[in-house]
């Protein structure tokens, strides 16, 4: 093991918004303390975008290379003794056909699909339409706005029985900008509780479901912009950087006052890692604040969902340290990885998130599980996709939000029979 405080998304700041023509992507193997030192060391230049960078050996690391450090970055791999595997030779290209592929028209249909990624405007108009196909069951409530003055929604789904003290488990999606599956994959579950309401009835008898659907929808919504933004991670709030640079957007997922700017986290408002000058500086963290607050006495499982890596992780992100009640956060995160492993073969890794992934304090997980006491949650890291692992192709969206379905669902019967 080494790299104790590494991340697995170490993001370039000097790049983004200029485009990615000429970018490639490498796939890189450490098998020994030396190399893993290596590219510890390149990840906290600016010029290197590790998208994976394991605290394991002999595990795959991935890295995105500018034009102008491609040679540099090889020739350091040669003197390590590093072998290497081009996953994209053009970054940009692959974008720019994306993008093209996502923008195909599409018949109006208020009802939204598995055929491409839906803008923030159209996944809100789609969970207004539901409350007014299904009055009895489905209820939409305006619970903020972001930065750039989005409306947050959140859709709470039911039986329609009018229960005021049923348990609660909450969703959200779309807490990093360029991670689209994870929207994509919250509206599946939408779907599945409310049009497939008789087939899933179980998960609604004794429990409502709240769903946030986006939670960074100002990022989101950039990524969407154009080919040269779609690797943005944070919000959009304007910092000044260190020379007096701007820089815009914190993590989201560093932003929760629960161990806030500790370890895993960066004070530099232009690293993809800042966590804000103080817990819940962005507006968007404050209303899930408030969301986790108010619910927290009936909310029994939080669910975040992330892109990517197929984990399934607990508390703590803080420490390596355990919670006392680990098993329990173990119990609910195995259903799911034995549901999809048996459906579909896919394996997830499952695990606390410093212990398994990495350190990362001021995560959502953990203030809902540590200062909400909500008593099971996690954050599920789907698959990879496409060429840098944040880009599944929109012909593989359906694929990956049916398997993530299937996961949810194991994990939600398990927390409504425990709980």
């Amino acid at each position: 093991m080494f790299l104790r405080n590494c991340l697995v998304v170490l993001c370039v700041t000097s790049v983004l918004g200029e485009g990615y023509d000429g970018f490639k992507i490498y796939d890189v193997v450490a098998s020994n303390p030396r190399q893993g030192n290596l590219l510890f060391q390149l990840s906290q230049q600016e010029d290197y975008d590790f998208f994976i960078l394991p605290r394991l050996l002999n595990q795959t690391s991935r890295v995105m290379v500018p034009p102008f450090r491609q040679t540099k970055f090889l020739h350091l791999l040669g003197n390590y003794g590093m072998d290497y595997n081009i996953v994209n030779e053009n970054v940009g290209k692959t974008i720019k056909e994306q993008f093209i592929a996502n923008r195909r028209p599409r018949v109006y249909s208020p009802k939204l699909g598995t055929d491409r990624y839906y803008s923030h405007d159209e996944i809100n108009n789609y969970i207004d339409h539901l409350a007014k196909e299904y009055p009895s069951r489905v209820f939409i409530k305006r619970v903020g706005k972001t930065y750039e003055n989005r409306t947050m929604k959140t859709i709470t789904i039911t039986n329609g029985d009018g229960r005021p003290d049923k348990k609660i488990i909450f969703i959200d999606g779309g807490f990093h900008a360029r991670e689209w599956i994870s929207p994509a994959a919250v509206l599946y579950v939408i779907e599945q509780l409310t049009e497939n309401y008789e087939e899933n009835r179980e998960l609604l008898e004794n429990y409502n479901w709240v769903i946030l659907p986006v939670v960074n929808a100002d990022g989101y919504e950039y990524t969407r912009q154009s080919t040269s933004n779609r690797m943005w991670r944070k919000t959009r709030t304007p910092y000044k950087g260190s020379l007096n640079r701007n820089c815009h957007g914190a993590d989201p997922n560093r932003n929760f006052d629960f161990h806030w700017m500790e370890e895993g986290a960066s004070s530099s408002a232009c690293s993809e890692t800042f966590a804000g000058p103080k817990a819940f500086s962005e507006p968007e963290t404050g209303v899930m604040r408030d969301l986790l607050i108010s619910i927290k006495d009936r909310c029994k499982f939080y669910l975040t969902l992330h892109s990517y890596g197929k984990y399934l992780l607990y508390p703590w992100g803080w420490t390596s340290a355990l919670p006392d009640t680990w098993k329990d956060l173990d119990e609910v995160a195995m259903a799911g990885y034995n549901a999809i492993l048996k459906e579909t073969g896919t394996i997830y890794t499952v695990g606390s998130s410093t212990n398994v992934l990495y350190i990362a304090a001021g995560a959502s997980d953990d203030y809902a599980f540590g200062a909400t006491n909500i008593p099971i949650a996690i954050t599920m890291e789907l698959p990879a996709g496409g060429t840098t692992g944040f880009d599944p192709p929109a012909s593989s969206i359906d694929e990956y939000v049916k398997e993530t379905w299937v996961g949810i669902k194991a994990m939600g019967l398990t927390v409504i029979q425990k709980y």
